[in-house]
């Protein structure tokens, strides 16, 4: 089965340079909007598509600038019999050094024999493929690779018109399933409404053990076909040729009427099954057309979940699902750096990085990350972002920004999390609070990277800044939010516990109503309770949500000031990106 061992660009739309060694089995990308992600399953599929002609513009070049041609060059292991023939492509073998990632002259033992390919388009846009090696060069031999050679590299795209390939047409994943071909006769001069019958039915007898693969890989991924697929004559069809066979379910409904995700599960599926034949797929968007279960079963088809993987499949994709159901090992971050040159750098399955895959993956898909600390603060976040964007319409998720949970424990945490983070090329805030003081060397370690972090002040946690900096009305509700979510008699024997029987909330609420401010020692108090181990208060994310939105956020204009200069550098952090 055919591999893609490395992947060179040069020039080509929004990519000035780039290098990269995929894996050789699920490559997933991921990364901001206009990165090049889909630039890069185009150059995959330009260079090794079975395609006789390709046309290009002005546009397709970098920066606009045609005086620097397009090459787009491809080495591909784990050849098949015919690409290895000594007569016809001896002068052109070489080998692949995975360790160090180079391609070398002279194929020797132990190390992949490979081809490399290359698509160069100058500026008259007239594409070249050619093989390449300096010892063919030396000779003088040029060659590309042989039309049906091609054909065994050629990557199945399973795009936005997938449905292309439920006909037997050039390239169609159906003509890779088994060697069966339809056999054209004079059936098809026939009247089209009995040559659809007739010819289907012969078309069904020659094409048995490709019908057969149709309906099981249908039936499996729960795509309705029916008890048994048919190739009938296609009633779209307006050409007598081999895309005039496609699939048809068994009332004779063409399959391609199928909708895009269907489309797309169904194609995917065979692509699995012809792997033999065709072991590369491309796919853009991979979410796109599929509700989540049917997203990861498309995963599963691919191969996700399997080690060998059955083919090698380039995907891109915005969506937290699917990102959620693969492994670090499989996706891969694709950025441009500020020297113009791309880089797609493999996010690594460490401890850190795997489980803020598993749970915040929207993370890996936002351009700027704050890592918290606990729930509180992301409940926090997430309630002032809605007052913020009250108020000024600007939200933080529309900044781009997302947040990552570590979910409590030592500090040092928050910043081993931005240290992976930042390793990988996001824009990283640490919030953390300031009663266990973090590893000095883990904080510079962290700042070193360019990262950022904003602490409460000396000593103190979120529950402690709140009932000491915001005013006594806010504290009033704080308070009777807590009765609201928990029981008047509890929050008073938490009160009692936590004082030692000096504060009661009959006394807190007495001195209330005669008009006596809260002092600072009663503040303290509330706040040590409030946030007390197990029993804190408020201690969720959709607690502190909705404590954000309803009592902080209204409140922040006449809080204490430290604790406003710290919420606003939050804010221009987040909207900074």
């Amino acid at each position: 089965m055919v591999r893609i061992c490395k992947i060179e660009i040069q020039n080509f739309r929004s990519i000035r340079s780039l290098s990269w060694r995929p894996s050789s089995g699920l490559n997933c990308l991921i990364g901001p909007g206009d990165s090049g992600k889909t630039t890069i399953l185009d150059a995959i599929d330009l260079c090794l598509g079975a395609r006789r002609n390709v046309a290009f513009g002005d546009t397709d070049f970098f920066g606009l600038d045609i005086t620097q041609p397009i090459r787009i060059t491809i080495t591909v292991g784990a050849l098949p019999d015919p690409l290895k023939d000594l007569d016809t492509y001896g002068h052109f073998l070489q080998a692949f050094n995975r360790e160090t990632g180079l391609v070398e002259e002279e194929p020797r033992q132990g190390i992949e024999t490979v081809l490399t390919l290359r698509l160069t388009v100058d500026s008259e846009l007239e594409p070249a493929w050619s093989l390449v090696s300096e010892r063919a060069r030396a000779l003088g031999l040029e060659r590309n690779i042989a039309w049906k050679d091609r054909l065994s590299l050629a990557p199945a795209r399973l795009g936005t018109y997938s449905s292309s390939n439920l006909s037997w047409t050039r390239g169609s994943v159906l003509n890779r399933l088994s060697e069966e071909r339809p056999n054209l006769g004079a059936e098809l001069a026939h009247a089209a409404r009995e040559a659809r019958v007739s010819f289907g039915n012969q078309a069904g007898i020659q094409l048995a053990e490709t019908l057969q693969i149709v309906t099981q890989k249908a039936n499996e991924l729960g795509v309705p076909v029916g008890a048994q697929a048919q190739a009938l004559l296609d009633a779209h069809s307006v050409s007598i040729a081999d895309g005039a066979i496609a699939l048809h379910d068994e009332s004779g409904v063409p399959l391609r009427s199928l909708g895009t995700g269907s489309s797309r599960l169904l194609v995917a599926g065979l692509q699995r099954a012809a792997a033999q034949r065709a072991s590369i797929a491309l796919v853009d968007e991979v979410e796109y057309g599929l509700e989540p279960h049917r997203l990861v079963r498309l995963l599963d088809s691919l191969g996700a979940k399997e080690n060998p993987p059955p083919l090698q499949a380039f995907l891109t994709t915005h969506s937290p699902v699917a990102v959620r159901e693969l492994s670090g090992d499989q996706i891969f971050v694709v950025r441009k750096r500020l020297d113009g040159a791309h880089l797609v750098q493999l996010v690594g399955i460490a401890d850190d990085v795997q489980s803020t895959i598993r749970l915040d993956p929207e993370a890996f898909l936002a351009r700027s990350v704050i890592v918290c600390e606990g729930a509180s603060e992301v409940g926090l976040i997430r309630g002032l972002d809605q007052c913020w964007t009250l108020a000024n319409g600007r939200s933080m998720l529309a900044a781009g920004t997302a947040y990552v949970n570590v979910g409590g424990g030592e500090p040092d945490r928050c910043f081993v999390r931005g240290i992976a983070l930042r390793k990988l090329g996001y824009r990283v805030l640490v919030l953390v609070d300031a009663d266990k003081p973090p590893t000095p060397a883990t904080v510079q370690e962290y700042e070193a990277l360019g990262g950022e972090f904003i602490t409460w002040r000396q000593g103190r946690a979120l529950e402690d800044e709140l009932f000491l900096s915001l005013p006594d009305t806010a504290v009033d509700l704080l308070l009777q939010r807590a009765v609201d979510l928990l029981d008047e008699e509890l929050v008073s024997a938490h009160l009692q516990t936590q004082s030692n029987g000096q504060v009661t909330l009959a006394g807190i609420r007495l001195q209330r109503q005669q008009g006596i401010a809260y002092p600072p020692e009663i503040r303290q108090i509330l706040a040590v309770t409030s946030r007390y181990r197990k029993n804190g208060w408020f201690k969720s994310v959709t607690k502190f949500e909705a404590l954000a939105r309803d009592i902080v956020g209204p409140h922040l204009h006449v809080s204490d000031a430290g604790f406003i200069g710290l919420i606003e550098r939050l804010y221009r952090w987040a909207h900074a990106a």
